[in-house]
């Protein structure tokens, strides 16, 4: 045999890029913390839509109908958006008893698997509809959801705090069958306690090399074997068990979800910032220059003092600020961010959306602070007669 040009040189290992046996359930315990937040976050987002009534309240700047008003102008999907418009209370109860099976899904361990992907596709729905212009991308918590859902995807909960794990273990106790847990354990441990190892080969695989990839302990083939008539009326009992599981959990969610929806309108949703009197809608009439669209009367609107308007031509929520004596502002209130109404509070330097905070400027409508990417559109409005044009 030929010598190696280095012999000082070890050989190095070589490189093994698949992942190792039974890899979905060695990391169960190292995923635990994040299948808890995922499920302690979506049950919680959910509870807290329900009990808020301004979240189906159309007249509110916080409801779904206006954040999918606001979807509908920014989102890439805005085709689809706009025909969902009408359905927007729907879409948002939806919305919010999806999010409530999903995180006692994962809160639970029951049907984690299932409850992974709806989590996904709800986080990727939102990351298209709501944050897809967030920048940089990562300042977006949807994308960032969507892939802590992915793992579940494949390895589900474990068995570790979990109904899944429980029901399984429960199963097969009734049946006479040992427990299917698994305990991970160095490799070079196996092959000490192993009678099939001998000088790096393995005689239960006709002496080739003893490999992790191809262990026959691991892979199972070596372990006390059930009749396939006991394990298929194993699989039959967990199903059974899983099922009267999930509708009752189904029903205590119904119950919570309804529960705290009655008592969010019986103590009433927050608050958000007012702009004060209604101008109404542009009447299409045009000032003495021919040079805006009539809204209103001026007299409506006294010095440091707002009004809500539909502004001319898009249609959109807009605010009209009577800054002083011959000054006025006009911005857009669509908040480019997700798509709430923003509101303003006399006396106060910044406009607020009521959603997730973002702040503007009073004074130029810049972006001040807050996940909105760009400011507020601005336009110009005019006194002219004492009454309010827009351009």
């Amino acid at each position: 045999m030929a010598r190696s040009a280095t012999p000082w040189l070890p050989e190095l290992p070589k490189l093994n890029l698949k992942a190792p046996v039974r890899a979905t359930s060695l990391s169960e315990w190292a995923l635990l913390p994040l299948r808890l937040f995922l499920g302690v976050t979506f049950t919680f987002a959910s509870l807290q839509k329900l009990a808020n009534p301004n979240f189906f309240n159309a007249a509110s700047p916080a409801s779904i109908q206006n954040q999918l008003k606001g979807a509908a102008q920014f989102s890439p999907i805005h085709a689809l958006l706009h025909p969902m418009l009408p359905y927007a209370g729907t879409i948002g109860m939806v919305i919010a008893y999806a999010e409530l099976a999903i995180g006692l899904g994962a809160l639970l361990g029951l049907y984690s698997r299932i409850a992974a992907l709806g989590g996904a596709v709800l986080s990727f729905s939102l990351f298209l509809t709501v944050s897809f212009h967030a920048s940089p991308y990562y300042t977006g918590a949807d994308i960032v959801f969507f892939f802590a859902w992915l793992p579940f995807i494949v390895a589900g909960s474990g068995s570790q705090l979990s109904l899944d794990g429980y029901l399984a273990r429960y199963a097969r106790a009734k049946k006479g069958i040992a427990a299917s847990d698994l305990v991970a354990i160095p490799f070079a441990q196996v092959q000490l306690v192993c009678g099939k190892f001998k000088q790096n080969t393995c005689s239960a695989l006709s002496g080739a090399a003893c490999r992790s990839d191809v262990c026959p302990v691991l892979l199972g083939s070596q372990a006390p074997i059930a009749t396939a008539v006991d394990l298929d009326m194993v699989k039959r009992r967990q199903v059974v068990l899983g099922g009267v599981t999930a509708a009752a959990v189904a029903t205590t969610a119904v119950i919570l979800g309804s529960t705290t929806a009655g008592l969010g309108k019986l103590i009433g949703g927050a608050k958000s910032p007012s702009a004060g009197n209604n101008l109404g809608g542009a009447t299409g009439a045009t000032g003495a220059t021919g040079s805006g669209t009539l809204v209103g009367s001026a007299a409506k609107v006294p010095v440091g003092h707002a009004a809500t308007v539909q502004l001319p031509g898009s249609g959109d929520p807009g605010i009209v600020i009577h800054v002083k004596e011959g000054e006025w502002l006009c911005y857009d209130t669509v908040c480019p961010h997700l798509g709430c109404t923003v509101g303003w509070t006399p006396g106060s330097a910044v406009l607020v959306c009521p959603c997730h905070g973002s702040m503007f400027d009073v004074a130029s409508g810049g972006v001040i602070g807050g996940p909105a990417s760009h400011g507020l559109r601005s336009l110009t409005v005019k006194d002219v007669g004492g009454n309010l044009y827009i351009q």
